[in-house]
């Protein structure tokens, strides 16, 4: 495979990191506390998209809409039933919580679904072509010069996950700007009791920022068990921690920045797994982050908080 192709495995699988990244950082934008059961949602999702699919014979669409509908209503019973009552907890109290969640969540898709790994369909290549037997784009030399340094493939789970990526960012960046629950969700972020005092919902602003934090959950699990086909209901652990990692990269709170986070982490962990070691790709991506962490604090796109005493 030539850079092109490792560089364009890793933008797909940073945009999916991107997606999932935007779950944790509008719940700590706005709310100011850390999901970490949002990479089980993640799982929830795409075991919900794969008995659609597979099971029930639904239409690819309709089974990540359903998969949508229920991840979102889940998002919005755990922060009803788990984080609610905890607003005024100190953040300790909010990271055990989340963390029996998480466990929670993986434990009843053991009970419900079984520890055995099952292989997602592959949709994707069913919906956009019909032709190509292995799911593949193949970008062929033009009059004879080789620009990409061999033969490039392009898998169309790479495609469809990019321009995903992008659509939710700019649908997402368009709700918070122009209209007027996001502009509720901004007011919210910058100071809870002022927004309050302005007329605004805040309980109803919170719920649905995890309601839409977790319909995005739904939308990456989809598109990670298309890239990676096997399912297990840990399948959103790891995920979860790197898009977590993302979001504290871009700077956690910003939108943009869980993008930029999230593709410069896919891009950072395929190169390392194709120029230095499988095994210390995950190694790799960490220590960037402590780095990037050691000179600028608040991520690459974070604003500094400043209190006032």
């Amino acid at each position: 495979m030539s850079f092109l192709n490792f560089l364009i495995s890793g933008i797909s699988l940073g945009s999916i990191y991107a997606i999932i990244a935007l779950g944790y950082t509008m719940v700590y934008g706005i709310a100011k506390m850390l999901n970490f059961a949002h990479g089980d949602v993640i799982m929830v999702g795409a075991y919900i998209c794969f008995f659609a699919v597979s099971r029930y014979s639904l239409p690819p669409l309709v089974g990540i809409l359903v998969a949508m509908v229920i991840c979102t209503l889940l998002g919005i019973i755990i922060e009803k039933l788990a984080y609610k009552p905890l607003r005024a907890a100190p953040s300790l109290a909010v990271l055990i919580t989340a963390i029996g969640v998480s466990y929670f969540l993986q434990n009843a898709a053991q009970l419900l679904w079984s520890s055995n790994p099952k292989v997602f369909p592959m949709f994707f290549q069913r919906m956009v072509s019909k032709t190509t037997p292995d799911g593949t784009v193949q970008i062929v030399p033009v009059n004879g010069i080789d620009l990409f340094g061999g033969e490039l493939r392009v898998s169309y789970v790479t495609i469809v996950t990019i321009l995903v990526c992008l659509i939710i960012m700019l649908a997402l960046t368009a709700f918070t700007g122009n209209t007027k629950m996001g502009k509720a969700m901004r007011a919210c972020s910058e100071d809870k009791d002022a927004a309050r005092l302005m007329g605004i919902n805040v309980n109803t602003t919170i719920s649905v920022t995890f309601a839409i934090g977790s319909g995005l959950a739904a939308i990456a699990g989809v598109l990670l068990c298309s890239a990676y086909p096997t399912l297990v209901p840990t399948t959103g652990s790891m995920p979860g921690i790197k898009a977590f990692t993302a979001a504290v990269f871009g700077g956690i709170g910003s939108i943009p920045g869980a993008l930029l986070g999230g593709l410069m982490l896919g891009v950072i962990e395929i190169m390392a797994k194709a120029y230095v070691s499988t095994q210390l790709s995950d190694a790799i991506v960490f220590a960037v982050l402590i780095i990037v962490l050691l000179v600028k604090p608040t991520g690459l796109l974070g604003r500094p908080v400043r209190e006032k005493v």
